[in-house]
């Protein structure tokens, strides 16, 4: 192997961790699609858009049947003083005709319904996938405080151990040891608070989504910064707006049934053929009809409330395009505050665990109080868990991000390739 082929080789070698462990803090994929199919607002968009396929079909093929009628009848005839009784009968068959143009806007219909349907079922997949990013999250985060509070009793355990060693040793009173008792008692009951939100937070995501497989722990991702501009962001997120494009579909729908219902001010007319026989089959009678129903006022009520929820459809679109600028600012501002939020707390809850780490060891020599021990000690945790709120804020920000642009949790149904 030459040298090029070698270098290149390890590169690749030293490569593979980091896209094997970019998305090691969110649910395996697999798990992610299986769980949001399952989902019951997903399943009953799939209704749906089945339903809207339905529709199709019943405008392509029209509403209209052919009817069969039948009559029997007897006569009775009283001439020159006798009667006479004789059977006739008669058959007709009838079809109302849809005019050509209402076929084509029924066709039109159909086809809006059908996209109604796939935009209805993106859009319900994708804020499913919003809530499972939530709930997903929130569960970290119970998970991270109570590990923290566990941390901590440890920590005040092992500072308890150290004073009583001081006490036996007679470098600090008793009282000191009931001190660092009762701030270990306060640790526990505030790690079993934590542990029971974790419980609650993990029992209300597996209710939600059933196919995720909840870990043991989750691997700590550091945060990475936004580097791409808010023009990328806007255009990708409206590119792939699930939201924007129901709102278009619903509007192409309402349009085509507004339409519809002003070319239904021209009724349809009925076509039949009759066929009788009279007079004990000595007359018959064959030949053609139509009628056509005849009517305005209520044709023109329905045009014009049609047209109104056309209207509505599109005003309701005009409404999301400018709150979708508002989402998409605030969304941007808020992954790329959160990364320069997170490097702040890493900095603070780094230097205050030192700082912590300092005054437990000079505790333990005699150069500092209980006092000034235990509240670096309690410091040290408050900047920690602002560190791992950060920290998880900043990345779920960020692929929140990411998922309105369609760059996170594709589906083939959307007719993305997967991340």
């Amino acid at each position: 192997m030459s040298r090029l082929p070698r270098l290149l080789f390890a590169c690749s070698l030293c490569l593979l961790p980091v896209f094997a462990h970019a998305y090691a803090d969110l649910p395996a994929h697999p798990q992610v699609d299986r769980a949001l199919d399952e989902h019951l607002n997903v399943r009953n968009a799939r209704a749906r858009l089945q339903i809207g396929q339905s529709e199709q079909r019943l405008r392509d093929s029209g509403e209209y049947e052919f009817t069969l009628q039948g009559g029997l009848y007897r006569d009775q005839v009283a001439e020159s003083g006798e009667q006479t009784n004789t059977r006739d009968w008669e058959v007709s068959i009838e079809r109302p005709l849809r005019l050509p143009s209402k076929a084509r806007i029924d066709s039109q219909i159909g086809e809006a319904a059908v996209a109604r349907g796939q935009s209805a079922l993106g859009d319900a997949r994708h804020e499913t996938a919003r809530l499972l990013l939530q709930l997903w999250f929130s569960w970290q985060r119970e998970q991270v405080q109570a590990a923290q509070w566990q941390e901590q009793l440890q920590l005040l355990q092992q500072q308890a151990r150290i004073t009583e060693k001081r006490i036996k040793a007679g470098e600090a009173p008793p009282m000191e040891l009931k001190q660092v008792q009762a701030s270990a008692a306060t640790s526990a009951v505030a790690l079993q608070q934590a542990r029971l939100r974790a419980e609650l937070a993990a029992d209300e995501l597996k209710r939600q989504f059933g196919a995720i497989r909840l870990p043991q722990s989750v691997a700590q991702v550091e945060p990475q910064p936004i580097t791409r501009p808010i023009d990328y962001w806007r255009d990708k997120i409206l590119d792939h707006n699930h939201e924007l494009a129901l709102a278009a579909a619903e509007t192409e729908y309402q349009n085509r049934l507004a339409a519809r219902a002003r070319a239904e001010r021209l009724p349809d007319p009925t076509l039949g053929l009759r066929y009788s026989s009279e007079l004990n089959n000595q007359q018959k009678i064959g030949g053609v009809y139509f009628s056509i129903p005849l009517g305005y006022s209520a044709r023109s009520a329905k045009a014009e409330a049609a047209a109104a929820n056309a209207g509505i459809a599109s005003n309701h679109r005009l409404v999301l395009d400018a709150g979708l600028e508002s989402n998409i600012f605030n969304a941007y501002t808020r992954a790329v505050s959160s990364f320069g939020i997170w490097q702040q707390a890493r900095d603070a809850a780094e230097a205050l665990k030192q700082y912590a780490a300092l005054m437990a060891r000079a505790y333990a020599l005699g150069e500092s109080t209980l006092d000034a021990t235990l509240l670096a000690r309690r410091q040290a945790l408050e900047a920690a868990l602002a560190e791992d709120m950060a920290r998880l804020d900043a990345n779920e920000s960020r692929y929140r991000l990411m998922l309105d642009a369609e760059e996170l949790w594709h589906s083939d149904d959307d007719g993305h390739a997967p991340h």
